[in-house]
């Protein structure tokens, strides 16, 4: 019977380096499964529409590293090794996310955002303190944070233009893992944060949207 191997504070730090490192490289990290864009038929589109798809989704890779940086985060603090290893492979999976969102913002010819390590390191941030207070509050941020996500994406599903159906076979994928996120987070426990705390994070999610719109 194999035995789960136990890491030292240095190799857990290492590790967490590693993550970031492939989080904000750009080509560096690299999905599990392929993206679902590659099925889609590669449409033109004209320069403002262009231009406005690669903002949309500029906005969705920099909402994938900011789940990257929260889920790792509170991996490094949670308490309960199930709890741990929970957020560990829900980080796996938004890799796939975050290389879909930065190879369709490539092939649109634009940039992620160079304001990615900040936001990096204030969810990093954010998820550490959520995991020290309790493995409850840490899932409940995950499920609230994932239900804003999906806002979101229903938002930028509807601003696509018709003809990009590479975008808008990612984002519904997104939008399927997200939810299935959110509902996994409070069936192992997590609590649900009252509506003046989603306002606040909402919020804060508008300060994101805003700024890595073109940055």
């Amino acid at each position: 019977m194999a035995t789960e191997r136990h890491y030292s504070p240095i190799d857990r730090f290492l590790l967490q380096a590693d993550a970031a490192m492939k989080t904000l490289l750009p080509a560096s990290a690299h999905a599990h499964r392929p993206s679902p864009a590659i099925v889609r038929p590669d449409t033109k589109m004209n320069e403002t529409d262009a231009k406005h798809v690669a903002g949309l989704m500029r906005i969705n890779h920099t909402g994938e590293v900011c789940a990257q940086a929260l889920y790792q985060g509170q991996a490094l603090t949670a308490k309960l090794p199930h709890v741990r290893k929970a957020m560990e492979h829900a980080a796996e999976e938004e890799i796939d996310h975050l290389v879909w969102c930065e190879q369709r913002i490539r092939q649109l010819g634009s940039h992620t955002s160079v304001l990615n390590p900040l936001f990096y390191g204030m969810s990093f941030g954010i998820g550490a303190v959520a995991g020290l207070i309790s493995d409850k509050v840490s899932l409940g941020f995950v499920a609230a944070t994932e239900d804003q996500v999906c806002k979101h994406l229903n938002e930028h599903l509807e601003q696509l233009p018709i003809e990009d159906e590479k975008s808008r076979a990612i984002l519904q994928q997104m939008r399927t893992d997200e939810e299935l996120h959110a509902e996994g987070a409070i069936e192992a426990g997590g609590y649900r944060f009252p509506a003046p705390v989603k306002f606040g994070m909402s919020l804060l999610a508008k300060v994101m949207t805003k700024s890595t719109y073109r940055v």
